[in-house]
Parts: C-alpha cells; sequence; structure tokens
C-alpha cells in the first residue's frame, strides 16, 4: 500500500469530488439501510393483524425507539393517525420505493463523482509519465524495452485506475454499508447482532491471506506481461528481418512460451482470487442461516421478547445488505493489490533521476558555431566500453569538419556527446564559450541540426516528418526548399500525394536513400548555426550524394558543420580533417595536408580511388 501513496497528490487535487463522492456515498446508504427497518415494521403489523384474526395471543411491541428517526416519524404518523391496515400497507410499499430511488439517484451521484475523478486521475497520470519518459536520457532506453515502457503507460496505470476509481468508491460503500448495518443491528438487538457477525472474523484472515498471495503473483504477471509486450512490438518492428529468414515458426514457439507463462500465472491468479466470492457466500449464507434460527428461537421461547418476526426480516435484509459489500471486499482488495504492484512498476521510472538534466542551467543569448572539446573521454555506462580517450578539438564558427574513423572508433559518440544525449565521464564541451551543462538542453538542441545513422521516421505526412522539429509549422516553400537541398523533392513530386503522402511506421514505404534524405531535409529548415550529420548519406548513391554535397555549399556557407562519414568526399572542402581510432585522434589536418602525410588517410582515399566506390573503413 506505500507504493499507492504516489496517487494521494492526485486526490487532494481533485478532492472537491472525492468529498461530494463520499457525502453521496452515504446518503446513498443512509436510505437504503432504512427498508429493513420499514419492512421489520411491515412485518411486525401483518403478523399482529394475523394474530387478531384467528384469537391467538399477542405479545404488544412498544413503538421501536431503536429505528432511525425518519422511521420513527412515520410510524407515529400511522399509529397515531389510526390509518387502516390496507392504507398503511400502501403507504410502506410506497416508502420503500422511494427509499430506493433516493438510494438509486445518490448511487448515480456517486458514480458520476468518484468514476470521473479516477478517469481525470488516468489523464494526469498517463501525462506525468508520458513528461517523465520525455525527461529520461538515452542511457536509460538502451536499458528498457520499449514494449516494457508501454506496458507501464498503458496496462498499469490502468490498474492504478481501478483502485483511484471503483476500489475507492467500494471500499467507502463498503464502510458505510457495514456502519450504518452494525450500528442498527446492535441498537436492535446486541445479542443476536453477534451471533450474526461472528463468521466475520474467518472472513478477516481469509482476505488477509489471499491478499499476501494476490499480491505477491501480480507484480509477476505485470513483469510477464511487460516482456510479452515487447516480444510482440519487437516482432511487429522486426517483421521484414523474421520474414527474411524464415524465422515466423521459431518466433511463434517463443512468443507461445511467453504467452503460455503468463496465461498460467494469470489462471493461477484467477484460481486465488475465485476463493473470495465461494467464502463470501458461504460466510453471508451462515450468517442469514444464524439470523434465522437463532432470532427464530428467540421469538418462539419468548427468551428475547423484543425479538419479533419483524426484528428476524429486519436482520434477514441488513444481512442481504451487507452481501455485495462483503462479497465485492475480496473484489476490491484485488484490485488494491494489482494497483499497488502496477505502481511500484511506475514508482520506479517516476523515481528515475536522469542523469543529464536542466538542473542549474541558464540561457544564454544565442547558439554559436564555436566548438570545444577539452580532454573529453567518455565510457558508456550499460557495457563499460571506452568511446572517447583524451579528445581534444577546437571547431571555430563557420568551419566544416570531416570525422572519419573505423566502426566502433567513437565517431557517433562525439556527435551525441555534443547533443548532451550523455555527460562526459572526464572533461568538458563548450560551444560559444559556455560549458555544455550550463546550456538549456532545449536551447542547446534547438541550436544544432542532427541527422543521426539510425534514421527515424514518424507514421505521418512526408510534409509533417520534414518539419517536425520547427515550434510551429512552416509554410510550404521552406518545405520544398528543404527537400530540394536534401535532393529529395522531385521524388516526393513522383509520389500520389506529393507531400501529403503518408510515411508508414518508421518509414516502411520509403527505401533506404529517401528517408535519409527526408531526415536531412527535416535537420536543414531548422536553419541551425551548426548541423551534425551522422553517416546520414550511406544510403545514397553516388550521383545524388553528390547533389546533396554541391547544395550543402550554398547551404552551409555561414554555418559550423560536423560530418561524420565512413567515404571520404574530396569534392567538398574541409577545413579540418579528423581521423578517429579507439577513441583517440591519430590524424588531423586538410585533405592536402593528410595526402602528403602519407598515413591512414592517404591510404584510406588511394583504396576509395581505385575502386571507384564508397568505402567503410
Amino acid at each position: 500500500m506505500k507504493h499507492l501513496a504516489a496517487v494521494n497528490k492526485y486526490f487532494w487535487k481533485y478532492k472537491s469530488r472525492l468529498i461530494f463522492g463520499i457525502i453521496f456515498i452515504i446518503l446513498s446508504n443512509y436510505f437504503r439501510i432504512l427498508s429493513p427497518q420499514v419492512s421489520g415494521y411491515v412485518v411486525d403489523k401483518v403478523t399482529k393483524a394475523i394474530k387478531l384474526k384467528n384469537g391467538l395471543p399477542i405479545v404488544n411491541k412498544p413503538r421501536n425507539i431503536n429505528y432511525d428517526i425518519l422511521v420513527k416519524q412515520l410510524i407515529n404518523w400511522v399509529e397515531d393517525g389510526n390509518v387502516s391496515f390496507g392504507n398503511t400497507i400502501v403507504l410502506s410499499g410506497i416508502t420503500l420505493l422511494v427509499l430506493a430511488l433516493l438510494g438509486g439517484f445518490f448511487m448515480f451521484l456517486m458514480r458520476q463523482t468518484i468514476i470521473v475523478m479516477s478517469r481525470h486521475i488516468e489523464y494526469d497520470q498517463k501525462n506525468e509519465v508520458y513528461q517523465h519518459y520525455q525527461k529520461l536520457d538515452i542511457a536509460f532506453y538502451k536499458t528498457h524495452s520499449t514494449g516494457d515502457l508501454m506496458n507501464r503507460i498503458s496496462e498499469d496505470i490502468g490498474r492504478v485506475r481501478m483502485y483511484t476509481g471503483p476500489a475507492v468508491m467500494y471500499v467507502i460503500n463498503l464502510s458505510a454499508t457495514i456502519a450504518f448495518s452494525v450500528y442498527f443491528m446492535i441498537k436492535e438487538n446486541a445479542e443476536l447482532t453477534m451471533y450474526v457477525l461472528a463468521p466475520l472474523p474467518i472472513l478477516t484472515i481469509t482476505i488477509y491471506t489471499v491478499n499476501t498471495i494476490i499480491h505477491k503473483k501480480s507484480e509477476k504477471i505485470q513483469s510477464l506481461l511487460s516482456g510479452l509486450t515487447t516480444t510482440a512490438q519487437e516482432s511487429y518492428s522486426g517483421i521484414r528481418v523474421i520474414k527474411s529468414f524464415v524465422q515466423e515458426g521459431a518466433m511463434m514457439r517463443f512468443f507461445k512460451e511467453n504467452s503460455n507463462l503468463y496465461k498460467k500465472n494469470a489462471i493461477g491468479l484467477a484460481k486465488v482470487e475465485a476463493i473470495y466470492f465461494p467464502s463470501m457466500a458461504l460466510l453471508i449464507g451462515v450468517s442469514t442461516l444464524l439470523t434465522i434460527s437463532i432470532g427464530g428461537w428467540y421469538h418462539y421461547s419468548h427468551h428475547l421478547p423484543e425479538v419479533s418476526a419483524g426484528t428476524i426480516t429486519e436482520f434477514v435484509i441488513y444481512v442481504n445488505l451487507l452481501t455485495f459489500p462483503v462479497t465485492a471486499l475480496g473484489w476490491t482488495a484485488s484490485m488494491i493489490q494489482r494497483a499497488a504492484a502496477s505502481q511500484k512498476r511506475l514508482n520506479e521510472f517516476l523515481q528515475t533521476v536522469p542523469t543529464v538534466s536542466d538542473n542549474h542551467c541558464v540561457p544564454i543569448p544565442t547558439i554559436n558555431g564555436d566548438i570545444e572539446f577539452n580532454n573529453v573521454s567518455f565510457t558508456y555506462p550499460h557495457t563499460g566500453i571506452k568511446a572517447i580517450t583524451n579528445f581534444n578539438l577546437t571547431i571555430k564558427e563557420g568551419q566544416k569538419v570531416l570525422i572519419i574513423g573505423r566502426t566502433g572508433s567513437g565517431k557517433s559518440t562525439l556527435a551525441q556527446l555534443l547533443l548532451r544525449f550523455y555527460n562526459p565521464s572526464q572533461g568538458n564541451i563548450k560551444i560559444g564559450g559556455h560549458p555544455l551543462i550550463s546550456i538549456p538542453l532545449s536551447q542547446l538542441r534547438n541550436g544544432i541540426s542532427y541527422v543521426p545513422q539510425d534514421v527515424f521516421l514518424f507514421s505521418d505526412t512526408v510534409s509533417n516528418n520534414i518539419g517536425f522539429g520547427m515550434a510551429s509549422m512552416p509554410n510550404q516553400e521552406s518545405i520544398e526548399q528543404a527537400a530540394k537541398f536534401a535532393s529529395i523533392h522531385n521524388e516526393i513530386m513522383n509520389f500520389d500525394k506529393q507531400y501529403e503522402t503518408m510515411i508508414g511506421e518508421r518509414g516502411v514505404t520509403l527505401s533506404g536513400g529517401q528517408k535519409q534524405r527526408i531526415a536531412i531535409a527535416r535537420s536543414l529548415i531548422k536553419n541551425p548555426e551548426v548541423v551534425v550529420f551522422d553517416d546520414c548519406l550511406s544510403a545514397v548513391d553516388a550521383k545524388t550524394e553528390s547533389e546533396i554535397i554541391n547544395n550543402f555549399y550554398q547551404y552551409l556557407e555561414n554555418k559550423t558543420a560536423i560530418v561524420i562519414t565512413h567515404r571520404i568526399f574530396s569534392t567538398f572542402r574541409f577545413d579540418n580533417i579528423i581521423v578517429l581510432d579507439g577513441g583517440s585522434i591519430i590524424e588531423q589536418g586538410t585533405h592536402e595536408d593528410l595526402i602528403r602525410l602519407n598515413g591512414y588517410y592517404a591510404e584510406l582515399y588511394r583504396l576509395q580511388l581505385t575502386r571507384n566506390e564508397p568505402i567503410e573503413v
């Protein structure tokens, strides 16, 4: 239960709905609890009439001062007004109908306040979780699966809603029903009440034992469900790989194994929960049996003269009024236990503090292209791989820098450090003379356009994908201009709906080169001071590559550009070329300088000329 304390802030936010909901629950139960008293009075009235007709002795029971004040007023009005027997029955029937309508009306208002409140809480909680997801750093996403994240924001929050709505409503309703019923039962006859409620301690022990089991099983089931969701999500995303390797059968078997494990645990939980309902029904039946048998014996033997047929009727109705709340006790306890298990999973993420944050950051006037890497080293926290070692580099505003090196040499890591996806393990990075850690993330990333290796497009129109990074949707002219710079405009115009063509999930309807060029257009339309291209032309043919590079001359004229690649772009004049190996600079200089050096870069250049094709290094 301690995990559910995290949602108390929402109860406080919607306290007016909660307070009114509690009031409506109390009123609903109050009017329902008067019915047994009216019914008891009517039964006594009928019993007395039958005995008078048959000439049997009558034990005159005094007007019951233990009834509620409204019922006593009704009885006094009937008795003092000498209302006929027939009219008394009709009046009592009308009274029972009115009480039922009033109870139902306030029950309607109860659901309109409590259940609607839970929907508001669900909305707020999903927004809170989603917002927190966006604050978490890249390292977090490398160690947590998408399926698990999706399950927590959907399934887990759904279960917490069952606590903030139905469970809270039933707990309050249960408390009110039991309080009213037990109060009037004790007021009517304490001794008979003791016998009737004798099964309750057994009920308490049963609930406690089963709840402990349910809590443990709920946690395991939620974990298994996350794994199942992850398996399905990865299968859908990687369907082309699965089909190309003819692994549909193997993936189906794997999914079946996970699904079967989830099914077994879910069935196990259902079996445990199933203990509640027959147990509740049995205990309620025992209470009813005790009421009739003991109450009947008291009435017959005159051991307790105040126990009449009407009293037995009242107690039977009280017990039946308790049937649903007590039966729902197990269901409610199960909902609360499941919600606690789900909230615990949510708290794990909500309490995760991102290693990269805006704390103590102050906005700077502007982002310019002066970049400094000062003795930077970086080790990936989730693998322990040291990607960058003692890296030093100064880039002046407006310079064009090419970073080249073997796979795993640390090229992409530099780009990610520049955008503060990670913080350096050692050293610092400055832009415009300001340390990155002192600049708000939104300002830093708005000032840099980044095209990563792994291009991601959204299931949206071409136009919206290109304008994605803008605060407001750019005009069509700007979108088309960016597409022309990226040499994708002509191909877009050949699409069925041109710029309004819907792109499939992750751009599945496009070729690799088309996806890369749309991603380039997305970065160019921002018109930033710094541009970082991370191997973003790997899927582009030589002719298109040449067109894009020629366009870059115009676009990048006064901008700082960092191009990370496996290729040597000899047609583009870079101010500085960096050759990386093992996270350190092994060669540095202009194209001519490196050719004269006759080292790694010169060898790679000659090899590329010989093959007349892109070379991976």
